[in-house]
């Protein structure tokens, strides 16, 4: 398809005219011309875009705990599938077309639909299309806005049943279960301890935080039941 193209961000950076619907996003998304690089977002009509990388200490190695966390209960587990990095959520619903930072999709949600592969462009599939069980979030200095407020709606109006966010730039670490209730997201009430219960993933959660070597920090996702 030709297209009319509009120079909106980095210099190497150019959005088509017709990514502003989600048709359009859809096929450039998939299309070669698409970038590697970033996090590119269609949001109800905007294009939304990150090209800054990910801060090590307060993102990349959060997200790394908590998809390998949630790996071991639900892949080793045989519950379903845990996604992380470039696996589009897609729902016509709710104008929406994101990269969220991991993504659980149990094998009852396949098994009845709820969601599913797009489908294959050059053998290859890299969104899914639908609802998947949980969408977790970490916030960034350059998405607070999007994280806390844009994304949760288009979420609950994908019918998300979870979405977990963690924001771990400041001194307190934040983390939020919240469960979708009569089409919006509730925030889970922790016990005394801190323990979050997970409505569908079933058990209780808490993200802890802890030093490490070399002044570094280790995160670590528990669960129990």
């Amino acid at each position: 398809m030709a297209r009319e193209h509009a120079v909106i961000f980095e210099q190497d950076l150019r959005i088509p005219t017709d990514a502003f619907t989600l048709e359009g996003f859809e096929d450039w998304s998939g299309s070669a011309e698409f970038p590697e690089t970033g996090r590119i977002d269609f949001v109800a009509g905007d294009v939304e875009v990150e090209m800054s990388p990910e801060d090590i200490g307060t993102h990349a190695v959060v997200k790394t705990a908590v998809a390998a966390r949630l790996s071991n209960l639900i892949v080793d587990g045989d519950r379903g599938e845990v996604y992380i990095d470039r696996t589009r959520v897609v729902s016509r619903n709710a104008g929406l077309s994101a990269e969220p930072d991991v993504v659980v999709a149990l094998w009852e949600s396949f098994e009845t639909g709820r969601v599913r592969y797009a489908p294959a462009v050059d053998g290859r599939s890299s969104a899914l299309h639908g609802a998947p069980d949980v969408i977790v979030e970490i916030v960034s200095q350059g998405s607070v806005r999007k994280d806390t407020e844009t994304l949760p709606v288009r979420y609950a109006q994908a019918g998300v049943p979870e979405l977990w966010l963690v924001d771990a730039r400041g001194d307190v670490l934040v983390f939020k279960i919240q469960a979708l209730r009569n089409g919006r997201y509730e925030a889970v009430e922790p016990d005394g301890d801190g323990w979050l219960r997970s409505p569908r993933l079933g058990g209780s959660f808490r993200l802890l935080r802890h030093p490490a070597r070399l002044g570094h920090v280790r995160y670590v996702l528990e669960h129990r039941l």
